[in-house]
């Protein structure tokens, strides 16, 4: 199996203990000079980050649409990367999406607006500045 111009993009595969990654499935990364790394063993924890991500994307997701090939799957999985990293809300991260900045503490909105992601599979939600509220003073007067 030849990876083509993707090969060069990876060093690394780190990949867990399961015995259906034999040694010709080591082969074909070794021969593209990418090394191939095992998680330690007995070591479920190693990489819970990935899975859990995984997990995450197909059931938010893959699990919803029908993928028509590669090309399709990596423009859905590059939108859902995008809509992870900032627009999603995160319970660890009291609702926020990981891109946003620590420091900017959101004000309340008037209005909140609903983007729709993937066909509507996906919805993002942005609020907007209020409104300055108008003082009786202020009103236009019709008695002119």
């Amino acid at each position: 199996m030849d990876l083509g111009d993707r090969a060069g993009c990876f060093r690394f595969l780190i990949r867990d203990r399961d015995s259906k990654f034999t040694a010709a499935f080591d082969a074909v990364f070794a021969g593209n000079g990418i090394a191939v790394i095992p998680t330690p063993p007995q070591s479920p924890r190693s990489n819970a980050f990935a899975e859990r991500w995984i997990r995450t994307a197909r059931a938010e997701c893959t699990d919803r649409l029908l993928i028509t090939g590669e090309r399709h799957l990596r423009a859905v999985l590059t939108t859902y990367a995008e809509h992870y990293n900032t627009g999603r809300a995160h319970r660890s991260l009291d609702l926020r999406a990981p891109d946003d900045h620590p420091s900017v503490i959101p004000l309340p909105a008037a209005v909140v607006r609903r983007r729709q992601l993937l066909g509507g599979l996906l919805n993002e939600y942005h609020t907007t500045p209020p409104q300055r509220l108008l003082h009786p003073q202020e009103t236009p007067s019709s008695a002119a």
